[in-house]
Order: structure tokens, then sequence, then C-alpha cells
């Protein structure tokens, strides 16, 4: 495949990234889901520690009668616990494995904002070696002097752990 065709299919899978995002930061940095994927926001509640479960699962909570388990994305991402505050938040989001949809909280230090994505707004995801892998980040989403790792919450976790949390529930 030449370089010019190549840059265009990336255009395109690009244009069908567009669309909202919730907008969330982790430490310093800011990351958006597909607004389609999530079901809510809420606050911190009491989480159910559960054992013999991967470090960033926190454990499960109990959502209006249906008992959902809660990640955290810091954890997932390899970076440095902190203390949860007043900003930090669930977003409940709704992952699809092959065969069924889990829904799940994802803990993350705050929510920013629900932004519009233009195509022209979209980078694809920079290559940085086989020995990262960013097969989770959609895109980059470039604007108002912040840059933004789209992200596939599908591909966050793998399918055995997606497997692990649905047994969760």
């Amino acid at each position: 495949m030449n370089t010019v065709t190549r840059e265009a299919d990336q255009r395109s899978d690009l244009r069908r990234l567009q669309g909202k995002y919730l907008t969330f930061r982790l430490g310093p940095e800011e990351y958006g889901f597909e607004i389609k994927k999530v079901r809510e926001i809420i606050g911190m509640i009491d989480i159910t520690r559960l054992p013999r479960t991967p470090g960033f699962v926190k454990g499960v909570v109990n959502l209006r009668g249906k008992v959902i388990p809660v990640v955290d994305l810091r954890l997932k991402f390899s970076m440095e616990e902190r203390p949860y505050d007043e900003k930090t938040c669930i977003i409940v989001v709704e992952a699809h494995d092959a065969s069924e949809v889990i829904p799940m909280g994802v803990i993350v230090d705050s929510v920013t904002e629900v932004l519009n994505v233009s195509p022209e707004d979209l980078e694809p995801v920079p290559d940085f070696g086989v020995e990262v892998d960013t097969g989770f980040i959609l895109a980059m989403a470039k604007g108002r002097g912040i840059v933004r790792a789209l992200i596939d919450i599908d591909k966050v976790l793998t399918t055995d752990e997606l497997r692990e949390l649905a047994c969760v529930e």
C-alpha cells in the first residue's frame, strides 16, 4: 500500500471517530470516552473489595440494585495511586466483549467536559514502537492547546479481564 492510500485510509478512519466524547483527567493529562459508551457519572461511593482480583479492580458497587465491577483507571494505566478527593468520580460505562455488554465503573480523577470532536481535531495515534501497547487508543484529539487520548473502553481491558469482570456482576 502506498503512502497516499494509507493516509487516505487513516483520514477515513478518523472521520468515523468524530462525535461527542466525555473528557476526564488522570493526573495532569486529559482523556476521553465515546459518549455513547457512557451511561452515567456518579460520585465516589462505598466499594466492596473482592479477594483475588487484579490490583486495578477496586471491587464492586451496588448501583440501583445492580452490582457492577469498578476499575481504577490510574492503576490500570500503571500510574501512581493517589487518595480520592471530592473531584474523584466513577464513570459508568458499557464495555463490549465479543458476546456481551459489560457495565462497569471506571474511577477517574475528575470529569472535565463533553467535547464535540470534528475530523480536523483528530490525529492518528503516534507509533511508539513495538514495546508500547497503544491498541486501546482510538485517536489523539487536539484543541484549545490540549492533546487528549481518546480511549476505546472495549480495549482498555483484555478479553480475559473483561470476562473476569463479567463474572463479578
